[in-house]
C-alpha cells in the first residue's frame, strides 16, 4: 500500500489519517498551516512526521491527500512541485479533480475522495467515518485504489463523472445542513408554548429519529406522513393561520416545503389530483385568494 500523507490537520484529514492509519495503510507524514494541528494529528497516528511544509510532505509520501478548506486547494496543489508515480486526492465535497490540474500536469495521478458524513469535531469524525458512503473522482489505478481506501473503512462508493460535484453536494446539503434549518426552526415554535430548546429537543429526536427509520425501511415515497400526506386541507390551513399569527417569517418556508411535498403525496397514492391542486392552490396564493378557494 502506498505510503500517504495529509496536507491539512483538520478534522476530515484527521479522521482520514486516523481510521486508514488503523487499517493498516501507512499515514507517514502531515503538514498544515499552524505547527499545533500538525502535531496533535501526528501524536494520533503512529509513526507519522510532522512536515513544516506541503513540499516537505510531497517528497516524504507518495499518495497525498489535500484536505485543506476548499478555497486553498487549489493554491496548495499549485504551489507544489509533484511528480510522475504520486498520486494526489483531494477531500472536498463540491470541486471537481480540475482544481487540481497543476499536479495533472506534472505527471501525478488526481482524483477526488469525499466522505458523505457529517463531521461536527475530531472525536465524531472519528467515530462517524466507517460505513460512510464515499464520493470517487479518479482513473485507473488510482481509481481502484481509492475503492480499496473505501473498502478498508467499510463503505461504500458512488463513481462521479465530471460536472456532477455541485449538484452532489447541493443534495448532500439539502439532506444534512438544511436538516439541522429546519430542526432549528422547529424549536423555535416550540418557544410560543414556553418549552425550553432542551426539553424540544428531547421531544423531537425520537420523530427525527423515527423519520429517518422509516426512510431507511419504507423508503420514499411511502414514508411520508403528515397532512400533505393525508390531503388534510383543514390542517394545513390551520397553520397558515397559526404561522401568520405568531410566525409570520416561516409562511414561506413552509409553504414552499408543502409544495415539494406534494408530488410524493401524490406518488404515495393517498391523494389524487384533485386534492393535489386543492392543496397548491392553499400553499401558492396570497391568504385571502387561498380562503376563497378552500371556502
Amino acid at each position: 500500500m502506498l505510503k500517504t500523507g495529509f496536507i491539512g490537520a483538520g478534522t476530515t484529514g484527521t479522521a482520514l489519517a486516523v481510521r486508514l492509519s488503523q487499517k493498516g495503510c501507512p499515514v507517514v507524514a502531515v503538514s498544515s498551516r499552524t505547527l499545533s494541528s500538525t502535531q496533535k494529528l501526528a501524536r494520533l497516528v503512529p509513526n507519522c512526521q510532522v512536515c513544516h511544509t506541503a513540499q516537505e510532505l510531497a517528497e516524504a509520501a507518495e499518495m497525498v491527500f489535500i484536505t485543506t478548506p476548499d478555497d486553498v486547494i487549489a493554491q496548495v496543489c499549485g504551489e507544489v512541485h509533484w511528480h510522475e508515480g504520486q498520486s494526489v486526492v483531494h477531500c472536498s465535497g463540491a470541486h471537481s479533480v480540475d482544481i487540481l490540474e497543476p499536479a495533472r500536469k506534472l505527471g501525478a495521478a488526481v482524483g477526488s475522495f469525499h466522505p458523505l458524513q457529517t463531521f461536527a469535531d475530531v472525536d465524531q469524525a472519528i467515530e462517524n467515518l466507517p460505513g460512510s458512503t464515499f464520493a470517487l473522482e479518479a482513473e485507473g489505478p488510482l481509481l481502484s485504489m481509492l475503492k480499496e481506501l473505501t473498502s478498508l473503512l467499510n463503505g461504500n462508493w458512488v463513481e462521479l463523472k465530471p460536472g456532477d460535484k455541485v449538484l452532489y453536494h447541493a443534495a448532500a446539503v439539502f439532506a444534512c445542513n438544511y436538516l439541522v434549518t429546519l430542526v432549528k426552526l422547529a424549536l423555535d415554535l416550540w418557544q410560543d408554548f414556553e418549552v425550553s430548546s432542551k426539553e424540544a429537543t428531547r421531544a423531537l429526536l425520537p420523530l427525527l429519529e423515527g423519520t429517518i427509520n422509516n426512510i431507511d425501511n419504507i423508503g420514499l415515497p411511502n414514508c411520508l406522513t403528515g397532512p400533505v400526506a393525508r390531503g388534510d386541507l383543514g390542517t394545513i390551513e390551520k397553520h397558515l393561520s397559526a404561522l401568520e399569527a405568531k410566525s409570520p417569517s416561516l409562511l414561506t418556508t413552509y409553504k414552499e416545503l408543502g409544495l415539494q411535498t406534494i408530488p410524493i403525496a401524490l406518488a404515495k397514492g393517498k391523494v389524487n389530483e384533485q386534492k393535489a391542486e386543492e392543496m397548491k392552490a392553499l400553499l401558492s396564493f396570497q391568504r385571502k385568494q387561498a380562503k376563497k378557494l378552500h371556502a
